[in-house]
């Protein structure tokens, strides 16, 4: 016999053994009755009788000698009775664990978070999970939102904050953060609001997210909308280096609020303005697999919403006036 027939046959024979009629097997073996056998399954007789017939027709051989009083097992019953009892002590096992499951005990959750928010919202997360995921090790990736929705897609991520949607939302949980508006960064004293806009930016270098992220075509597309050709001359994967380039070379950009935030060291060496052109925005969600983690999801997603309300909204309000309503908190209501 090769081993492509003994597979199949393998296969073939495990599909006989139901946990149903194991169990079965298991009562009718302790009764030794298919009277009591009935009564302690809930089950007709005729049911219990049926379940046995199709188990021995399955494997091809008599389990019980029924013209016994009480019913007893043939030694083709007894062999099965060893692995029968382990069988069904193991789905008992992980039955219970199941019923017992908590998402707030995980051993182990995997986050993935934007690298825009890394400054800003990941010790929110850290101290949020800490709080309600006490005996978890919390694993933690930051990358550009395309990565953190690819890790949530491949199952190397439990819950990702992204500005990119996953292939098949059908699949996951969507929970709305908030919407922001990118903004005009410029050096220090090189724009004026009231001056031609265009004729301004032309003449100086244009910083640019790069093209190989999410926010970076979002920016690039949006240029060529409006039809705005730039010299360019570097790219960045962070609004870090985005930003702090910005400042040094004397040029401009455009980002988010948030990611401002992220570059906060170098605020004072740039202005913001609200876009002197068609407007450009992104909303930033938090993400989970459907049915997997409770309401662990929902509860960090109102922690991040509330961080996002009480204390970043006002700093970046605060330190840029005029900017205030470029970021858009939703609802812990919105879905």
């Amino acid at each position: 016999m090769n081993q492509h027939t003994l597979n199949a046959k393998t296969v073939e024979f495990a599909d006989t053994l139901t946990l149903r009629g194991l169990r079965i097997f298991i009562v009718l073996e302790e009764t030794k009755s298919v009277a009591l056998a009935a009564e302690r399954m809930g089950l007709s007789k005729s049911s219990v009788s049926q379940h046995i017939t199709t188990l021995e027709s399955n494997v091809g051989i008599k389990l019980f000698d029924r013209k016994q009083k009480p019913i007893a097992l043939t030694p083709a019953g007894q062999v099965l009775s060893m692995h029968a009892h382990r069988i069904v002590s193991m789905f008992s096992v992980a039955e219970t664990a199941l019923a017992d499951f908590n998402a707030f005990s995980l051993p182990i959750l995997n986050f993935a978070i934007i690298d825009d928010l890394d400054a800003s919202l990941t010790p929110v997360m850290a101290t949020a999970l800490q709080a309600q995921l006490s005996k978890s090790f919390i694993r933690t990736f930051s990358g550009r939102s395309d990565q953190v929705t690819s890790r949530i897609e491949s199952r190397e991520a439990d819950i990702a904050v992204t500005a990119s949607m996953p292939t098949n939302v059908n699949n996951f949980q969507i929970h709305e953060l908030y919407k922001e508006q990118f903004v005009l960064v410029v050096a220090k004293d090189k724009y004026q609001a009231d001056a031609d806009w265009r004729a301004q930016l032309t003449k100086l270098p244009f910083i640019q997210y790069s093209e190989t992220m999410p926010m970076g075509q979002l920016v690039a597309t949006h240029l060529k909308r409006i039809r705005l050709d730039v010299t360019r001359q570097f790219s960045f994967e962070t609004s870090r280096s985005v930003i702090a380039t910005v400042a040094k070379t004397g040029g401009w950009t455009l980002a988010t609020p948030l990611s401002i935030l992220d570059a906060s060291r170098f605020r004072d060496e740039v202005s913001l303005f609200a876009l002197p052109f068609a407007s450009l925005s992104r909303s930033v969600y938090l993400i989970n697999r459907i049915n997997e983690l409770s309401t662990l999801p929902e509860a960090l997603a109102k922690t991040f919403r509330s961080q996002l309300k009480d204390e970043l909204l006002p700093e970046f309000a605060k330190s840029n006036p005029d900017m205030a309503g470029m970021l858009e908190v939703f609802n812990d209501d919105i879905m």
